[in-house]
């Protein structure tokens, strides 16, 4: 699979407009969460689109699946972290863990498919 652009990946633009939805989330969480849990879901949100990007750039189709699956562990990550944040009543879950599980899903849809390509 010959693969030119990361945007044009619907999971990539999945997973980006994740990012931007958390960033207005926890840019109204507690200012003391500034360098915790706010710096922890931004960062593993970031991580998924960023790895998907970077896998996509790779040469070859095994350095995109591990890429693929360093993003679906930044997913679970961020899923720990949303349900640490529902918790503190910080968000609520249900506008976040659907979105979050269609990405998961879709992550490893392209894993197979690509695992299945030129066997």
């Amino acid at each position: 699979m010959s693969l030119r652009n990361h945007k044009d990946l619907t999971v990539w633009k999945r997973s980006f407009g994740l990012v931007i939805l958390l960033y207005k989330i926890t840019s109204k969480f507690p200012k003391d969460e500034q360098y915790g849990l706010t710096s922890q879901i931004r960062r593993s949100a970031i991580s998924v689109p960023s790895n998907i990007a970077e896998g996509a750039a790779r040469s070859s189709k095994k350095e995109f699946i591990q890429f693929l699956y360093i993003a679906l562990g930044s997913l679970s990550e961020l899923e720990t972290q949303v349900f640490i944040a529902s918790e503190l009543h910080y968000l609520a879950p249900d506008e976040i863990l659907p979105t979050i599980e269609e990405i998961r899903k879709m992550l490893l849809g392209l894993i197979k498919k690509l695992k299945t390509i030129d066997r």
